[in-house]
């Protein structure tokens, strides 16, 4: 039997900036933190053409300079210098300038890979002890926390424990904490694609009656490519070979960006907004993915998870309670609600709107854009939430 002060159950982004941001107070107060995780990180960055990559906001930006972790992962972050938001076929259209709303950059893209490397390299062993691989099977609730059994038939017992294992989390369910799920009735194609000329830091976001689509800037001229289509349709375009899916695609897209020249490996998510009923318990707090799983057009998911992260750490770094005390969690997530539901309320929304074919709605949505150049202070409150200053600054 072994015991820790607080564990972390997932070791991926949300998990690792967790026990990035709780080191400074751990060394300070004698914690002991494990981070459980059921896939190896590998200790050197591998590139790839097909990675997965995440869109960072300008407000995580900020999250990662105060953590120390910026100017690592700067280095294969590419900046989203605009965003070029339109409704297919119509002449509603707005831009969003990082220059205007006076920041460097509205935002960043960065691969999944490498943000795990640079939170891994950051993450003191001294401090945060790593159990991996090894996965949680079972939680049993104690009077002062939690009892763990782990895969490799050992046990761990903790103060306090963080479920960061994801949207499908099977320890959500065993622990009977509730779900409310709407699903979209889309599915979400995501690959990354070579466009002939070169992207110079935009984004765009194109709205169309079968779903939305995002193009992000990547590293080495490449895009993120998000493409949210009727979930059978998306299953056609998956099996399509690359020069006819490439072809529907620059038909939807257009040529803002020349030919599409190339498309890598194609994932198919089912996406549903996912919502915990319950965040806090005493000694349990559900965190990212688990905690709410967003429709990935508008880019918040991560970015509402990470500024879940940063709350939670100021929290219990500035609580004199024992971990896990139920009154200092609670005080976490009250800081947070105001945050979540105008985020998730925005997301889903402005997902909402921009998949609807009604004449009205598109009539309205079309002059909305229109609405965003011709009223600035509308035009930059677009903007802020686009980059996770909706609520408070950082």
């Amino acid at each position: 039997m072994s015991s820790a002060t607080l564990a972390i159950i997932g070791g991926g982004l949300v998990g690792a900036s967790l026990a990035l941001a709780l080191q400074d107070a751990a060394r300070q107060r004698g914690w002991h933190i494990v981070l459980i995780e059921p896939f190896a990180p590998g200790s050197v960055y591998q590139p790839s053409y097909d990675a997965r990559s995440t869109a960072l906001s300008y407000g995580s930006r900020l999250i990662y300079e105060r953590l120390g972790l910026w100017q690592a992962i700067a280095r294969r972050a590419e900046p989203i210098q605009q965003i070029h938001v339109s409704d297919r076929g119509r002449f509603g259209a707005t831009r969003l300038l990082a220059m205007e709303e006076g920041v460097p950059a509205l935002g960043y893209v960065a691969e999944n890979a490498w943000l795990g490397h640079c939170l891994w390299q950051a993450l003191d062993q001294q401090v945060v002890e790593w159990r991996c691989p090894t996965e949680v099977v079972t939680m049993q609730r104690l009077d002062h926390g939690y009892r763990l059994g782990l895969n490799d038939e050992t046990s761990l017992d903790c103060g306090l424990a963080i479920l960061a294992d994801g949207g499908r989390s099977g320890l959500r369910e065993q622990l009977g904490i509730g779900v409310r799920v709407r699903p979209y009735g889309q599915s979400a194609l995501v690959a990354n694609v070579s466009p002939l000329e070169a992207h110079r830091g935009q984004a765009f976001e194109r709205f169309t009656d079968d779903g939305p689509m995002a193009l992000l800037p990547l590293s080495d001229n490449r895009c993120a490519l998000i493409w949210t289509r009727a979930a059978a349709d998306a299953e056609r375009l998956l099996r399509l070979d690359e020069k006819c899916f490439l072809g529907e695609l620059q038909q939807v897209f257009g040529y803002r960006l020349g030919a599409l020249q190339q498309v890598g490996a194609r994932h198919l998510y089912p996406l549903s907004l996912v919502e915990a009923q319950e965040q806090v318990r005493p000694h349990l707090v559900v965190l990212g993915n688990a905690a709410h799983s967003l429709h990935p057009i508008a880019g918040q998911g991560y970015n509402l998870s990470l500024r879940d992260t940063l709350a939670l750490a100021e929290v219990l770094s500035e609580s004199t309670a024992p971990l896990g005390d139920f009154a200092t969690l609670q005080r976490y997530l009250q800081r947070q609600t105001l945050d979540q539901q105008l985020t998730v309320g925005f997301s889903d929304q402005v997902t909402r709107l921009f998949s609807n074919a009604q004449p009205l709605l598109t009539a309205g949505r079309n002059l909305g854009l229109l609405g965003l150049d011709l009223l600035p202070p509308a035009k930059r409150w677009f903007a802020r939430q686009a980059m996770g200053l909706g609520v408070r600054s950082l």
